[in-house]
C-alpha cells in the first residue's frame, strides 16, 4: 500500500506528460506474473498533484493497494478509500478490510478549470 509511482491507465491521469502504455503494460504483466490484483479504490481519481493551477496542474493516481490472491479471498469486500490531501502533495488512503465506512461530510473545493465549461454557469445559478 503506498506510491507506486505508476499510472496504470489513461483514467489515472490528467495533464502533463502523456499516458505512458508501456509502464502500464508493465505494472498489469507484473500483477499477473505475481499473483496480485489492485484493491479498488473510492473517493477521489487522483492520488497526487503538482499543486499548480490552470494548464500547469497534473494530477495522477499513482498511489495503490495491492494484495495477494489469497489476502483478497479472505477479505473480499476490502476497498481502499481515498482521502483529502492536507500536508501533503499525496493523497492519504485508507484501506478497510470490510468495506465499510460511516459517511463523513467532505468539505466543497471547487476545481477553477470547471469555470472553462459552458454549463458551469448555469449550475452555479440553479443552485
Amino acid at each position: 500500500m503506498g506510491d507506486t509511482n505508476i499510472v496504470a491507465s489513461p483514467s489515472e491521469k490528467y495533464g502533463g506528460s502523456p499516458f505512458d502504455h508501456n509502464n502500464a503494460k508493465w505494472y498489469h504483466e507484473f500483477l499477473e506474473r505475481s499473483l496480485r490484483m489492485e484493491i479498488q479504490s473510492k473517493g477521489g481519481a487522483y492520488t497526487w498533484s503538482n499543486k499548480r493551477s490552470e494548464e500547469d496542474e497534473i494530477c495522477e493516481k499513482l498511489d495503490k493497494v495491492i494484495s495477494s490472491l489469497d489476502w483478497s479471498f479472505l477479505f473480499p469486500k476490502a476497498i481502499a478509500i481515498v482521502d483529502v490531501p492536507i500536508a501533503s502533495d499525496h493523497a492519504p488512503i485508507v484501506l478497510l478490510t470490510n468495506g465499510v465506512m460511516k459517511s463523513v461530510k467532505k468539505e466543497f473545493k471547487f476545481e477553477s478549470r470547471w469555470s472553462l465549461e459552458e454549463e458551469c454557469s448555469n449550475i452555479v445559478q440553479e443552485e
